[in-house]
C-alpha cells in the first residue's frame, strides 16, 4: 500500500503493526506512512507515538497553528519529543479527544490508533484539501490517501460502481462519499470516523459557513479587516524548512498571493506559470507583469495538444478517477517543473468559491428574474434564439439552458456538469439507468436554509461539492504526483467564515465578481490585472477536439476497443460527436468527460471485464 503512493512521500517511510484482543478474538492493526518532509526534516518520522507508546498517528498535511497549539498543550503538561506538527495533533487528541479537529487550522487527513480504547480515529480537514479513502471488506477496514493503495491491498480491482455513472455525467466528477470503485468511499470533507468492534461511524464536525449576513459596518473597515486576514493566511502558510514558491496564473487570485508573499520573503519569490500556443487561452504575459513588479524568480512552461494526449492516461492513474478538467495536465506539468527547485508552493485556489468569482455566481442571481418571464416567450423566442447563437457563445448558451432548470438543486451541478438529468437519461442506455437506480439519484448537496439567496446557495454547493470532489482533489493529486505540496491561503476556514458573514454585495456586486478582493487588491497589484475579465485556467480542448484530436476522439469513444460505449445509446453519442466536430455546438465538457471515463476503464475496469 505504501509503495503505491510513494510519489506522495519520497523522503521517508514508516510502519507499525500491533496485535491485540477484542472480545476474546485476536485482532491486528497496521499503519504505513510515506513522508514528504516540509517541517522538522530530521524529527518528523512517522508513525509517531505518544509518551506511553499507546497512541499512534499517521498524518498527511500541514497544521499552520501548530506552534501556538503546542504552547497550549505544553502548559497542560504534554511532553513533546519532536518539533513536528504531526505530534501536535497527537497530543491535541489526548487533550480534547475527537474534538481536537476543532482546534486545528490547516489541511489534514490523519489516522490515530488508540490502543487503550481499541479505537481508530480518522479525520479529514474542513474543506477536504487532503484526501482519505476507505473500504470495509469482510470486517476489515482499509484506508489510504489514494484509492490505488486500497486496490493494492486487496490484490483485485473492484467492480465499477454503476450508480456513480449518471452522477459523473451530471457533475463531471463523482460526489462524495462515492467513487467509481464499488465498495470504496471517500471520507467526506469536514468529517471524522470512528472504527471500533468492526463498525465504522462517520460524523460531520464542520459544514461550510453559511451564516446569515451581519451588520458589516463601513466598507473601509470590512476591506481592511479582510486584507489583514488574507495577509495573515498567506504569512502562516510560508512556514517551511524547505524552499518554496508560488503558482502564478496572471489572474487576480495568484497575483495577490505573490504580492503578499513578497512582503515576508527575504529572497525573491519563485513563481511558476504555464501557458498555451493559442494566445487567447494563455495568460503568460499577465503573469510576467506580476513577476516583474515583485522581482520574482520566474519560470514559464508552454503546453501543446500532443502533451495532453501523452499525459492523460498517466494522470488518470494518479487520480484513480477520470480527469475532470483538461487543466489538470498543465498543472501536473507545472508541478513537475516547480519540483526541480522547490518542495512546496502557494496557490490562489479557493478564492472563487469563497468570494464569488465565476460567471455562474452572477448568472445565478438572475434566475428568479428570468423565470418570471412568461413560459411561452421563453420557449418559442428566447430558447430558439439562444440555440441559434454561433458556436463561440458557449457561456451564454449554458447560462440560458440552466435558467430553464426550475429545480435549483439540479441547477447547481449543471453550471459545471456535462449534462442535465433529461440529457443524461437520453444518452445512457435503459440497462445502465436501471442498474444505477437513476430515478433515486441524489442530485446535489445543498443548503437546507431555504431562505438563503441564490448566491449563498451556489457558494455553499461549491464549498460542499465542487471544491472537495473536483478542484481540491485536482490540486492535491496533480501536485503530489510530482511530490510537491500545495498550500491555499484562500481556503483558510477563518477567512472563509469572515467572507460568509458579509452581505452578498461584498462578494458579487452587479456584474462584478469578487468585489471585496478587488477592493483589497487596489494599489497592491496593477490595474490591468484587477480590471481584466476572468479567463480561468482553461485549456483550448474545444479546438483540439475539432482538429488535432478529432480522429483520436472518435476512435477512442466508438472504436472496437472502446470499453464504456455500452453505457450509451450509439445514435445519441454519435450526434454529440458530430455536432461538436462540425462546429454546430460546443460539447467539449461532455466529450472530455466521456473520453476520460473511457480511459479510466482501460486503466482499471478493463481487467475486471466490466
Amino acid at each position: 500500500m505504501a509503495d503505491t503512493i510513494k510519489h506522495r512521500g519520497p523522503d521517508d517511510s514508516g510502519f507499525v503493526q500491533l496485535d491485540f484482543t477484542t472480545n476474546g478474538q485476536q485482532q491486528q492493526f497496521a499503519l504505513a506512512h510515506r513522508r514528504l518532509s516540509i517541517i522538522d526534516l530530521t524529527g518528523g518520522h512517522q508513525p509517531i507515538s505518544n509518551e506511553t507508546g499507546r497512541i499512534h498517528i499517521v498524518f498527511n498535511g500541514e497544521i499552520y497553528n501548530y506552534q501556538t497549539l503546542r504552547n497550549t498543550l505544553e502548559d497542560c503538561g504534554h511532553i513533546f519529543a519532536s518539533g513536528s506538527d504531526t505530534e501536535t495533533i497527537l497530543h491535541a487528541y489526548e487533550e480534547y479527544g475527537v474534538d481536537c479537529v476543532q482546534v486545528l487550522r490547516g489541511m489534514f487527513a490523519f489516522a490515530i490508533w488508540d490502543e487503550d480504547r481499541q479505537q481508530l480515529f480518522l479525520a479529514r480537514d474542513r474543506f477536504g484539501k487532503k484526501p482519505l479513502y476507505y473500504s470495509i471488506q469482510q470486517d476489515v477496514l482499509l484506508f489510504a490517501s489514494e484509492a490505488k493503495a486500497i486496490v493494492a491491498a486487496t490484490g483485485t480491482i473492484p467492480a465499477v460502481n454503476l450508480q456513480a455513472i449518471p452522477d459523473y455525467l451530471l457533475y463531471r466528477y463523482v460526489p462524495q462519499p462515492s467513487t467509481l470503485f464499488q465498495g470504496v468511499q471517500k471520507l467526506p470533507s469536514g468529517s471524522y470516523a470512528l472504527w471500533q468492534d468492526q463498525q465504522l461511524h462517520v460524523s460531520t464536525y464542520y459544514t461550510p459557513p453559511d451564516a446569515q449576513a451581519r451588520n458589516a459596518g463601513s466598507e473601509a473597515n470590512v476591506i481592511g479587516e479582510f486584507s489583514e486576514k488574507l495577509e495573515e493566511a498567506v504569512r502562516v502558510r510560508m512556514v517551511s524548512d524547505v524552499p518554496f514558491g508560488a503558482f502564478l496564473s496572471g489572474g487576480i487570485d495568484s497575483s495577490v498571493v505573490v504580492a503578499l508573499m513578497s512582503r515576508y520573503s527575504q529572497q525573491p519569490v519563485k513563481t511558476f506559470s504555464v501557458g498555451f500556443a493559442e494566445s487567447e487561452y494563455s495568460e503568460l504575459r499577465y503573469a510576467k507583469t506580476i513577476a516583474r513588479q515583485f522581482s520574482c524568480q520566474h519560470h514559464e512552461l508552454q503546453v501543446s495538444a500532443d502533451e495532453l494526449i501523452k499525459h492523460l492516461p498517466e494522470l488518470i492513474a494518479f487520480r484513480d478517477a477520470p480527469v475532470a478538467e483538461p487543466s489538470d495536465i498543465p498543472i501536473y506539468l507545472l508541478a513537475k517543473e516547480a519540483r526541480k527547485t522547490v518542495k512546496m508552493v502557494l496557490t490562489g485556489e479557493g478564492s472563487d468559491e469563497i468570494l464569488g468569482g465565476y460567471p455562474k455566481h452572477v448568472y445565478e442571481r438572475m434566475v428568479p428574474m428570468y423565470q418570471k418571464i412568461p413560459g411561452w416567450f421563453r420557449q418559442y423566442v428566447l430558447t430558439a434564439s439562444i440555440a441559434a447563437l454561433p458556436y463561440r457563445f458557449r457561456r451564454v448558451k449554458t447560462a440560458f439552458e440552466n435558467f430553464e432548470l426550475t429545480d435549483w438543486q439540479e441547477r447547481m451541478p449543471r453550471w459545471f456538469g456535462a449534462l442535465n438529468r433529461q440529457q443524461c437519461a437520453e444518452l445512457l442506455t435503459p440497462e445502465i439507468l436501471d442498474s444505477a437506480g437513476f430515478a433515486a439519484t441524489t442530485v446535489t448537496r445543498c443548503s437546507e436554509n431555504t431562505e438563503n439567496s441564490g448566491l449563498r446557495n451556489i457558494l455553499y454547493f461549491d464549498q460542499c461539492s465542487w471544491l472537495p470532489d473536483n478542484l481540491l482533489e485536482r490540486g492535491d493529486r496533480m501536485t503530489m504526483a510530482a511530490s510537491l505540496e500545495a498550500r491555499m491561503p484562500f481556503m483558510d476556514h477563518q477567512l472563509a467564515a469572515f467572507a460568509s458573514s458579509l452581505p452578498d454585495h461584498y462578494r458579487v456586486r452587479q456584474m462584478q465578481t469578487k468585489w471585496l478582493l478587488r477592493k483589497a487588491a487596489t494599489g497592491l497589484i496593477p490595474k490591468e490585472i484587477l480590471q481584466r475579465p476572468k479567463v480561468g485556467f482553461r485549456v483550448p480542448v474545444n479546438l483540439w477536439f475539432r482538429y488535432g484530436m478529432k480522429d483520436y476522439l472518435y476512435e477512442t469513444l466508438t472504436g472496437s476497443h472502446a470499453q464504456a460505449k455500452h453505457y450509451y445509446r450509439p445514435e445519441v453519442l454519435q450526434r454529440y460527436l458530430d455536432e461538436h466536430t462540425q462546429g454546430k455546438q460546443n460539447h467539449e465538457k461532455l466529450l472530455w468527460a466521456l473520453l476520460n471515463l473511457e480511459l479510466w476503464h482501460r486503466h482499471y475496469a478493463g481487467e475486471t471485464g466490466q
